[in-house]
């Protein structure tokens, strides 16, 4: 059997990055060219004219409209942060290399943290990502299937499970039937109105939608120009070729999960967890790319300080 080209793909070597990002200086320009790729702008005005100058060996950009003073970290995800920024590109390393991720212990122990730095510096990660792919919209023909995360063996089985928390999974297919982008919500339960609400957040009006039988779905296909439903009956989907790639991306989402994460609260912290896989799935065909890719999000993402990292995910959005 032939190599799978995604699977088998190089990836970026760890002679690779330390030669791209080994240094602090190295760091802090690939963040500057990541941040502002067309020259300083102003995050507080949008003015371009500025002066730079250097105090206690740090870079500053001082803008002459506004005259506030501004570091490549000030509003990013880095603001604030003791870490030095190698530090947080060896955990951007990390995180987009590992086929499965890395847990905050894992990262605790490469970059020779305390656990806490190491679990802020991960769910910050975690959070570029989620930001990054919330205005994703699937189009063409699209899969989709409920599941659910975590839970102990005993109470009800599948839907309706109290112990479990339940989440969304689409798969948006090329015209030879071959998947290209993927979601993963967490959703609050299995009514037609929350089946809704996800369809107008995660497809495209122009969409079809093929899903099962549940008649929760219905609602769902109202939001999108088609909907189609195959009726599974005493079967599971899974069961089913149509939906066959949805439930391969199903089950290596939980797999990866299940095997690098073995402690964390599903209902609280499931939407940055499945936004972690989405954000993998959707960037699979380059991994090389994938540690300036993260550097380019998380240039763009607001501060995240503890506090609100640690809201449950209604609170947190």
């Amino acid at each position: 059997m032939p190599q799978n080209r995604i699977q088998f793909q190089p990836g970026m070597s760890l002679n690779a990055f330390i030669e791209q990002y080994g240094t602090e200086a190295q760091c802090e320009q690939a963040l500057e060219r990541a941040r502002w790729p067309q020259g300083f702008v102003c995050p507080q005005c949008g003015a371009r004219e500025h002066s730079r100058f250097l105090a206690d060996g740090r870079a500053y950009w001082q803008c002459a409209t506004c005259r506030i003073q501004h570091t490549v970290t000030s509003g990013t995800l880095f603001h604030a942060s003791k870490l030095p920024l190698t530090t947080w590109f060896q955990a951007i390393y990390l995180v987009t290399q590992n086929k499965n991720s890395i847990s905050a212990l894992s990262l605790k122990r490469h970059l020779g943290v305390a656990y806490t730095t190491a679990w802020r510096v991960k769910h910050k990660l975690l959070e570029a990502m989620r930001q990054r792919e919330s205005s994703r919209l699937l189009a063409g023909v699209v899969f989709a299937d409920d599941a659910v995360l975590g839970g102990v063996h005993a109470g009800k089985p599948g839907r309706g499970s109290e112990n479990k928390a339940p989440f969304m999974a689409a798969v948006e297919l090329d015209d030879n039937g071959y998947p290209q982008h993927v979601r993963f919500d967490p959703i609050a339960d299995y009514t037609g109105a929350t089946f809704a609400a996800w369809a107008k957040s995660a497809l495209h009006p122009s969409a079809h939608l093929v899903t099962d039988g549940c008649a929760s779905f219905n609602a769902a296909g109202a939001e999108v120009a088609a909907h189609g439903a195959i009726i599974v009956g005493a079967r599971k989907s899974s069961e089913l070729e149509p939906f066959r790639w949805v439930n391969i991306f199903i089950s290596n989402a939980k797999t990866a999960i299940s095997g690098t994460y073995h402690h964390f609260d599903f209902a609280k912290y499931r939407h940055r967890y499945l936004a972690e896989a989405q954000y993998r799935v959707n960037r699979r065909f380059d991994l090389a790319s994938l540690v300036g890719r993260l550097v380019h999000a998380c240039a763009r993402t607001a501060p995240c300080p503890e506090r609100w990292l640690r809201l449950a995910e209604v609170e947190a959005s």
